[in-house]
């Protein structure tokens, strides 16, 4: 486990140059904000969070915990269902808390932006440009 990086992987570097190529400007890993999302565009205030499909547990969130449960080895099962349910509750939270603080939150999930990375850059940019024309309003996002 100590080989998987919680920074700079490739995806979030192919992300955000897609991005970056789309004139948008980021900041990276900003600790000061809750979940320390991936990447933030403060004027607009989005964060981005690129999720990996395992530990974020796609299938919990997508099929529910049955399907978790059957894809989880019987070897500490209880152990790694526990974690996976803990983790998905702390993406909710970090999301409720940045929200809270008037923060737009795009969640992206690793493996469809390997996918697909043009359409994973064009929601980002999709909900930047959005947040960014409802603030010029005055309206607060």
């Amino acid at each position: 486990m100590g080989a998987i990086r919680s920074t700079e992987n490739k995806t979030e570097k192919a992300l955000r140059s897609a991005i970056h190529r789309r004139g948008l400007r980021f900041h990276k890993y900003t600790k000061d904000l809750p979940g320390k999302p991936d990447f933030v565009f403060p004027a607009a205030r989005v964060a981005v969070f690129v999720d990996g499909d395992y530990w974020h547990s796609r299938v919990l969130q997508e099929r529910g915990e049955r399907a978790l449960v059957s894809s989880v080895r019987e070897n500490h099962r209880e152990y790694w269902v526990a974690k996976f349910k803990r983790n998905v509750e702390r993406d909710r939270l970090s999301d409720d808390a940045l929200r809270a603080l008037g923060w737009r939150v795009v969640r992206i999930w690793e493996s469809d932006a390997k996918k697909n990375l043009e359409r994973a850059a064009t929601e980002v940019v999709r909900v930047v440009r959005v947040a960014a024309k409802g603030r010029e309003k005055g309206h607060r996002t």
